[in-house]
């Protein structure tokens, strides 16, 4: 187990993730398929021609998924209880097939948890950024941590 237990974070830690992802055609239409979503903006290359990107566009869904999977080994990996939320994500640059994504974290709040004495929650901030370090997506997440077994 390589994640951070609850008490082993502080607010304003940064997480500069060494994993780095390559996003490809396959990605893109595999995620599509698996969660039956016909958008031509990223299956159809023809359409997306004529669209303001020229091309198609890597489903956003697949992108905030990668996103917060890349931090998952620094972070989280064996020590979360689960998601309890994401809130502000936003989406500033489209992902293209052939885009290389890394990923910075944040950890902008924690607290004890009120109801549960062996675990506290943390709001992660989560950035992606493209091969030319342009961001291209962000997502506040919280999460229930377990605290370290005593």
């Amino acid at each position: 187990m390589s994640g951070l237990y609850y008490e082993e974070f502080e607010v304003g830690m940064e997480f500069k993730h060494a994993l780095t992802r390559t996003i490809t055609e396959m990605d893109n239409v595999m995620f599509c398929a698996m969660t039956h979503n016909p958008q031509p903006l990223h299956l159809d290359e023809e359409y997306s021609k004529g669209t303001m990107y020229g091309q198609r566009i890597v489903n956003s869904l697949f992108t905030l998924g990668l996103v917060i999977g890349v931090t998952v080994a620094d972070t989280t990996l064996g020590t979360t209880l689960g998601n309890l939320g994401m809130t502000d994500i936003r989406f500033k640059k489209p992902v293209f097939h052939g885009d290389t994504i890394h990923v910075m974290t944040r950890i902008k709040s924690m607290r004890e948890s009120k109801s549960r004495p062996n675990e506290g929650i943390i709001e992660f901030e989560h950035y992606g950024y493209n091969q030319r370090d342009e961001e291209i997506a962000y997502v506040s997440r919280t999460g229930l941590m377990k605290k370290k077994p005593v």
